[in-house]
């Protein structure tokens, strides 16, 4: 990992490749290990830059709640400090809500969008007080809450399936701190909608989804989509496309940002 000061923190990151730049954003309890097999497959084409949002990896907490805005005022901090100026940005789960506000906060650096197991929509009022809950659990338990949460982001068939996987994702969140998931929860629960971006924008955009996910209800989904230029791909399977679908997954990538780039 390499860092950068910002707001009198340290901002993690990794930086592989040559080529056009391509930006991979994890997401809610997860750190850049996410993307691992992503970096290697992606670096022999393009310049692969993962950042560790804000109180999540090796990235320091910077306040009580952190704010799209505020993670994507993080890594376009690292983006401006490696001389980059447009890249294409892939976004898990919180991370297609933090790629979401770069497009509005900064749209010139944006070349495309991958919104995976993503969504441009606020939170409903039943999810807000979910995110509640969740920062009670926090507080109540935190290595339970993780155990929890984990599991819960595949489909049932994959549990079984994919026992050694969890476990290793179980690992890696067990090291985001409490201040971090909690400031995380406060962030995404007040996030603005930006559905209309999909509406107005003219950068290229690829919406991912599964069928399963158990997070993000596939129905309610495609709403978004309606009398937009989206691109649409749907996975069997849960809310990890980037572990359950891992080599569709990547063809599927490597695909959309060869059209644009």
């Amino acid at each position: 990992m390499k860092h950068i000061h910002y707001k009198n923190s340290t901002v993690s990151y990794t930086d592989t490749g040559d080529g056009p730049a391509l930006v991979l954003l994890h997401g809610f309890l997860e750190n850049s290990n996410m993307w691992k097999h992503y970096i290697t497959e992606f670096s022999k084409h393009y310049r692969v830059i993962t950042v560790d949002l804000l109180g999540h990896g090796q990235t320091d907490c910077i306040g009580y709640i952190h704010t799209m805005e505020d993670m994507a005022d993080a890594v376009y901090a690292v983006l401006e400090d490696l001389g980059i100026t447009e890249a294409v940005f892939t976004g898990h789960s919180m991370g297609g809500y933090v790629a979401l506000a770069i497009a509005e906060l900064y749209p010139d650096a944006v070349k495309g969008i991958v919104l995976q197991n993503s969504t441009s929509k606020a939170d409903s009022e039943e999810r807000k007080l979910n995110r509640d809950r969740a920062i009670n659990a926090v507080k109540q338990s935190y290595a339970n809450f993780v155990r929890l949460a984990i599991a819960n982001l595949f489909s049932e068939e994959n549990r079984e399936r994919l026992t050694a996987e969890i476990e290793s994702v179980r690992n890696e969140a067990l090291k985001t701190p409490v201040q971090g998931i909690v400031a995380a929860l406060e962030g995404m629960k007040i996030r603005k909608d930006r559905e209309v971006l999909l509406h107005t924008t003219d950068i290229p955009v690829l919406l991912i989804l599964g069928k399963k996910d158990p997070v993000m209800n596939y129905q309610d989904s495609l709403s978004q989509l309606d009398d937009t230029n989206v691109k649409l791909i749907t996975y069997p399977d849960g809310h990890m496309a980037h572990i359950e679908n891992r080599e569709t997954l990547t063809a599927d990538l490597l695909q959309f940002y060869k059209a644009i780039l």
